[in-house]
């Protein structure tokens, strides 16, 4: 544990530090509190039969002795761990599973290791209310509906996202923060609702966009993510969109949007294709001699061959019969 050196009195906790405990295995223990509990069963019996005092008190001894020496006993499961704690004072974790003995007046705090995931999002929790009907507790939960932010551009989206964490030290997970399960879940939504607000939703001159840019977002958000959850012991695997859609209000407008820029696009492609086959019959025709246009005609021949490639429908041919 490091202390402060600016404080007055030198007790001041600036972090705590993970260190392993060294327990005694349990099995061995386990037969010593038996072989003590029995023994202490017999001077029972032996102060009957000899009506001793002093075999009566050595027999509750060992008898008490068993009994607290038994609360010692601790199984460890793998992927957990246990905080060994004396009268408030941190001794050491407990990582590898097994079964040991302790100090039977330890506090053992049980600690997860395993891989977890949850996906980011609000929803508010049912209101408690005491016999008078006060409300007297609503907090808000994660893993509801999408949050709702506005992206770089001031447009409102739904978004959420997937992350995968562990603990990895214990003494932080524990002592650091207040709790750690709530700690990760708000923190993971503040850090996702701060990186929407940096991109925009989508781009078009090739920067970084929410929808456009799937690998460079979620590298972010794992790094944001992981600066927020450094002191809490916790270490993120990996950080993912979920879901991403305009809002509700603007999400019809911003379809048609999308859908006018992609007519644009490919009309766009469409009068380009045309320009550069006119190009190509207009020299073709030069080239092969096989018709002498004037200026006149050649416009004629331009406009009439791009009506008919740009246009919607399929052109109708007209027959000249030669009369006027």
């Amino acid at each position: 544990m490091k202390k402060d050196p600016g404080s007055a009195s030198g007790n001041a906790d600036v972090s705590i530090v993970e260190k392993k405990y060294a327990a005694v295995s349990g099995m061995l223990a386990l037969k010593l509190i038996l072989v003590s509990l029995l023994l202490g069963i017999g001077m029972f019996i032996a102060a009957v039969f000899l009506e001793s005092v002093i075999a009566f008190f050595v027999g509750a001894l060992l008898v008490v002795a068993s009994v607290i020496a038994g609360c010692g006993l601790v199984a460890v499961a793998p992927n957990s761990a246990r905080a060994m704690l004396l009268f408030g004072d941190y001794r050491g974790s407990i990582k590898d599973s097994g079964f040991f003995w302790v100090n039977p007046f330890y506090s053992k705090k049980k600690i997860s290791l395993r891989v977890r995931n949850f996906e980011t999002g609000s929803l508010m929790s049912p209101e408690k209310k005491d016999a008078a009907g006060q409300i007297v507790a609503q907090k808000m939960r994660t893993g509801g509906r999408p949050s709702k932010v506005n992206d770089r551009d001031g447009n409102p989206i739904d978004i959420s996202a997937v992350v995968v964490w562990k603990v990895v030290d214990t003494a932080e997970a524990l002592f650091e923060v207040d709790d750690y399960e709530d700690f990760v879940r708000v923190q993971s939504e503040a850090a996702l609702r701060n990186l929407a607000s940096r991109h925009p939703y989508d781009s078009e001159d090739h920067e970084v966009s929410l929808r456009g840019s799937t690998t460079e977002v979620c590298e972010q958000l794992e790094h944001d993510i992981q600066e927020r959850l450094h002191k809490a012991g916790v270490q993120v695997i990996e950080a993912r969109i979920s879901h991403l859609a305009y809002s509700q209000e603007i999400a019809a407008a911003m379809l048609q949007r999308q859908q006018a820029s992609a007519v644009v696009a490919a009309r766009s492609r469409i009068v380009e294709g045309a320009v550069g086959m006119v190009k190509m019959a207009l020299d073709q025709l030069g080239d092969e001699n096989i018709v002498e246009l004037d200026d006149e005609s050649r416009a004629k021949m331009v406009s009439d061959l791009l009506v008919v490639l740009c246009g919607d429908r399929s052109a109708q041919p007209v027959i000249s019969a030669g009369g006027r």
